[in-house]
């Protein structure tokens, strides 16, 4: 019994710092404050490992919090003041911060986003608007707007100056930024997408609809959990056949869920992918 109790926090240790590793390879949305006018907020992280243990039940972007958090205090320019900030009015609660940060002394109001986003040039008529979740139930640019509109704003709400005066800091004198990271995809009939306002880099593979998998049928695939999502394909994992992988993911896309892929060619490459229900 002890030893299969280490053996699984072993296994959760070799998790997250597979997962972390996968975040910190995640870059920026875009490059300073090109979308919105919402500055992204810049950091060099030179250590790759994680010694934190973190909460499974946690949702992904929760989760994703977790390695943020790690990451500041891996930096001596670095201050974490608050975390999770809950205003309210009342008994109502009106947002979250996400953290107040003194970086090279200086005090930063930081929202922090980790996104999934697929390109699909029939939704709006920008790039922004192009980009919708999975399952298309969100989109790029409301969360944008939500940042733009409700999240930043919060902090000159009267009640956030309440409790930002207990910290001795003044709402005019906090600089607003976000940490934006995402993974991007594109239309398989159009990998060769280039983005103007979005970063390139972010792209991370090509999503397909049910019709097109068998463009596939030589190759293998695995259906990774979603924090997993996070992880750059590797080849220990249990690949499935092209028939065992139709009958499995059918039984995501039947429930209209739009599940994250990895795909293993012949030639050993390793590719990620999302198989959507809704094309």
């Amino acid at each position: 019994m002890i030893c299969n109790f280490d053996f699984e926090m072993h296994q959760k240790t070799k998790d997250i710092q597979k997962r972390y590793e996968g975040y910190l390879q995640t870059a920026s949305l875009w490059k300073n404050n090109a979308v919105f006018n919402l500055e992204q907020f810049k950091i060099d992280s030179r250590s790759k490992k994680i010694t934190i243990n973190i909460d499974e039940n946690l949702r992904l972007g929760k989760y994703v919090e977790r390695f943020v958090s790690f990451e500041l205090s891996q930096k001596s320019t670095i201050n974490m003041i608050a975390e999770n900030i809950q205003i309210q009015q009342e008994k109502r609660t009106l947002g979250e911060l996400d953290c107040i940060l003194l970086k090279d002394d200086i005090p930063i109001h930081l929202e922090i986003i980790y996104k999934f986003y697929l390109y699909d040039v029939s939704i709006g008529n920008t790039e922004i608007e192009h980009f919708i979740g999975p399952n298309r139930k969100d989109s790029l640019l409301e969360k944008l707007t939500k940042l733009k509109e409700k999240q930043l704003p919060l902090l000159y709400s009267k009640e956030c100056s309440e409790y930002l005066s207990s910290l001795n800091l003044n709402p005019k004198n906090i600089a607003q930024q976000v940490y934006f990271k995402a993974q991007l995809f594109v239309p398989f009939s159009n990998r060769n997408i280039q983005l103007k306002k979005l970063n390139t880099i972010c792209i991370a593979g090509f999503y397909i609809n049910y019709k097109e998998l068998p463009l596939f049928s030589d190759c293998k695939f695995f259906i990774p959990v979603k924090k997993d999502w996070l992880i750059i394909p590797h080849k220990n994992v249990d690949w499935q056949s092209f028939v065992s992988f139709k009958k499995s993911s059918r039984e995501y896309l039947d429930r209209n869920f739009s599940p994250l892929c990895w795909l293993k060619k012949t030639n050993g490459e390793l590719d990620k992918f999302f198989l959507v229900w809704w094309l």
